[in-house]
């Protein structure tokens, strides 16, 4: 398999649909045009024709579409056949595409990996691009779309460009640095480094994209019978969770992940948090929840009043109760039972998880994308500490080569196979 090769696949989605789109990339997409559809119809004008096999079989009446040239998707011939979605229509016309010489089934995310080739997206939009196909809710919808749109590579493009000119401004002084009246850098050098160093810094500041993927992680916790397992299946609004009047009914951790509001929740519920267990499975269960406690964004607090842990929000549960007892500084007071302050409960959780999450269709960083930032912004920190005109230069071109990694102008293969294996085929 080379770059070279034509490739094809059903890119609009697993069938039975009404429509099913097989889409065709590479120097041989004319001619598999012409051998079913018998003629190339104009360029990016859908046309009505009826689609057969090397012996003449008719196999459907589709809509064809022929993109010629560089400027198309994956930068490279590309056509497009309508067909009607079912899996035999498509498996039938897919066959007739494999028995023409030159042509062979697409590889998973290989249509994106040669549009990234021939130019037509960066990496950053490819990742975005990922992320969007995998996006289950408007958060994360919303974010993976402006690094796809190209929001992330247009900010790093903007800084790329400060500084090639600080860097010129660098090899100037440094040409002439021999002459009597030699001016040297600008006075405003240091300063325009140090301006370019904390924009990055406010971007490593940033929520990372992979918060939106993991979701906002809520931890209910408390000793036994406090109502922690019915509170957490009303929260996922599922019976997740075994609820018994029985001391010690959760051993385990249980995770669950919801949209509410358009937010991704991971709630977490625990087992009772007691001094001794009741016997040794439960001790484990105890000492789990104790460690889901230090990774929870919030953590709600259902046990006695004032002994939670830092920062906890105190709940009064089980209002419904007889013997329920409320809390002075209770944040909420809900009963799971009869859905009493569960509303107010998810809203303020909602409302916490905006704050902590990256913003609606603001570009956010991901893991590779940080770690290339944050070797350009210790690059630029390292400069603004020099005063060797040599070395100053180096540090330029540290996070210039940061910000060309960043964007993929300088890449691996292995990174690239990860990073379009998590496209599906016929993307």
């Amino acid at each position: 398999m080379t770059a070279t090769d034509t490739i094809f696949a059903v890119s609009s989605g697993a069938p039975p649909a009404a429509i099913g789109v097989i889409r065709v990339s590479g120097p041989e997409a004319a001619r598999a045009v012409e051998a079913l559809a018998g003629r190339l119809p104009q360029p990016r004008r859908a046309s009505l024709a009826q689609l057969r096999d090397s012996d003449g079989a008719l196999l459907d009446e589709a809509l064809v579409l022929w993109f010629p040239g560089e400027r198309t998707a994956t930068g490279e011939d590309l056509a497009e056949f309508h067909c009607h979605g079912g899996r035999a229509v498509l498996a039938a016309v897919e066959r007739a595409l494999a028995a023409l010489p030159g042509l062979r089934a697409a590889q998973p995310g290989e249509f994106t990996r040669r549009a990234f080739a021939n130019g037509r997206i960066d990496l950053a939009e490819a990742e975005g691009l990922a992320d969007l196909l995998s996006a289950e809710t408007e958060l994360q919808r919303a974010a993976a779309i402006s690094n796809a749109s190209g929001a992330l590579s247009r900010v790093v493009e903007g800084w790329r460009e400060r500084l090639l000119g600080l860097s010129a401004q660098v090899e100037a002084a440094l040409d002439f640095s021999d002459e009597e009246d030699a001016a040297g850098l600008p006075e405003c050098f240091t300063w325009n480094i140090a301006a370019l160093a904390e924009e990055i810094g406010e971007w490593l500041a940033r929520p990372r994209s992979e918060r939106l993927g993991e979701g906002f992680r809520v931890v209910l916790a408390g000793p036994p019978n406090a109502g922690k397992s019915s509170l957490f299946n009303a929260l996922v609004e599922s019976e997740a969770a075994i609820t018994s009047p029985v001391a010690g009914t959760t051993r385990d951790v249980i995770e669950r992940s919801v949209a509410i509001g358009g937010v991704p929740f991971t709630f977490v519920d625990t087992a009772g948090l007691r001094e001794i267990g009741s016997d040794e499975i439960e001790a484990i269960g105890i000492e789990r929840a104790r460690g889901a406690l230090g990774r929870a964004d919030v953590v709600l607090w259902l046990g006695e009043e004032g002994l939670g842990p830092e920062g906890a929000w105190e709940i009064a549960a089980r209002a419904d109760a007889p013997d329920f007892a409320g809390k002075m500084t209770a944040r909420h007071t809900v009963s799971a039972e009869t859905g009493q302050g569960l509303a107010g409960l998810k809203e303020d959780l909602v409302g916490l998880a905006r704050e902590r999450l990256p913003r609606p269709g603001e570009a956010a960083l991901n893991a590779r994308q940080h770690a290339r930032l944050s070797e350009a912004g210790r690059a630029l920190e390292a400069a603004q500490g020099l005063s060797d005109l040599l070395l100053v230069g180096e540090e330029l071109r540290r996070a210039r080569v940061a910000f060309d990694a960043l964007v993929g102008r300088a890449t691996t293969e292995d990174m690239l196979d990860a990073l379009f294996g998590r496209f599906c085929i016929g993307k």
